[in-house]
């Protein structure tokens, strides 16, 4: 079995690369990568912004040419320890043909950290090259004066050596609506409803271990059946002793979009040597008439008999844990609070 390669952590002298591979960030939100740069900056990493964040034309921050061009610049240049995109989008998938994926995989890992449309391109870089990535905040989020305790582990996180673990736990608050982050630009979130993790079976208290990976439903459905569809050589070369945990989370999709998805995940063989579900908290969410999200959920996993975790700190619906592509995770939940243990090995 082959092992996963984890990026160099990051260190205080470490440089960090903000290029938008989907959507970049229009000049009415420029303070918010302007702030993030300075919160970062205080913590002693230095950030180096590349042209296609600060611009933004018909949902693309650039041409895929130059998408894919700034980020293989990003990614091959020695200085730069890890990319954080502004934020996510609705193209990523555009620029994975034009990467130069034989490099990728020469080359020493990097850590990629981000969500939503973010979540393609790492889901890919992991799949296809057995490099860890990470899940979770984008740039633009750490444009907060202060992080909340779950987005401001992403410096730990990276930071982590192989063969050592990190351990997070699940909120105390969540975020019900966006209103007032988008009226407050770089204040934060607006955390005001009391968190509780749920679990599809109702059991008071479940553990279960596996490697990592997943992503945004929305956009992980595009590449089924794709040439970046390597899941399943991805479970057998790099997951066949511990098995999989599945960690997942949707934005704008009602309980049939996100039924019909997985079930397309599942038809081409995504959840084989499963082990269990992480899945997020929904966003801009409808049930279908009495259909529902735990409807959705039991329709594609009750076969596999797994625990299956909802309502996580995973997505759109933040604070989020910071989850890593290909680590091995222990997670355990009780009575509606759950930790998530991941080992760099």
């Amino acid at each position: 079995m082959k092992k996963i390669k984890y990026p160099k952590p990051l260190q205080p002298s470490s440089y960090i690369g903000v290029t938008a591979p989907s959507s970049g960030v229009e000049s009415s939100l420029h303070i918010l990568i302007e702030k993030a740069k300075l919160q970062v900056e205080k913590m002693g990493v230095q950030v180096i912004i590349g042209e296609t964040a600060r611009t933004q034309h018909k949902g693309r921050s650039a041409s895929k040419e130059k998408r894919a061009d700034e980020l293989m610049k990003f990614l091959l240049d020695d200085q730069i320890n890890a990319i954080i995109p502004p934020w996510g989008g609705s193209f990523a998938m555009e620029i994975l043909p034009i990467l130069d994926w034989a490099k990728l995989k020469e080359m020493d890992p990097k850590w990629l950290l981000g969500y939503s449309d973010i979540s393609t391109l790492n889901f890919a870089y992991t799949t296809i090259t057995g490099n860890a990535s990470a899940h979770g905040v984008n740039f633009s989020e750490l444009s907060a004066p202060e992080w909340d305790e779950l987005s401001g582990k992403w410096m730990e996180v990276l930071s982590c050596r192989e063969n050592e673990e990190v351990t997070q736990y699940s909120s105390e608050k969540y975020q019900s609506s966006w209103e007032q982050v988008f009226a407050n630009p770089a204040k934060g979130f607006f955390l005001d409803s009391q968190t509780a993790w749920k679990t599809l079976n109702h059991e008071d208290e479940v553990t279960f271990s596996g490697r990592l990976i997943g992503g945004c439903v929305n956009t992980l459905q595009v590449l089924v059946g794709t040439p970046f569809d390597q899941v399943t050589h991805f479970v057998h070369e790099y997951c066949e002793e511990e098995g999989v945990i599945w960690y997942l989370e949707t934005v704008g999709m009602d309980a049939a979009k996100i039924y019909r998805a997985l079930w397309q995940m599942q038809q081409n063989n995504w959840f084989s040597n499963i082990k269990g579900v992480l899945f997020g908290r929904t966003s801009s969410y409808e049930d279908l008439g009495d259909f529902t999200l735990t409807d959705a959920l039991r329709d594609v996993f009750e076969s596999y008999n797994i625990p299956v975790i909802y309502d996580a700190d995973i997505g759109h619906t933040p604070p989020q844990n910071i989850l890593v592509n290909g680590a091995l995770a222990t997670v355990k939940y009780n009575s509606g609070k759950g930790s998530i243990t991941m080992k760099f090995i």
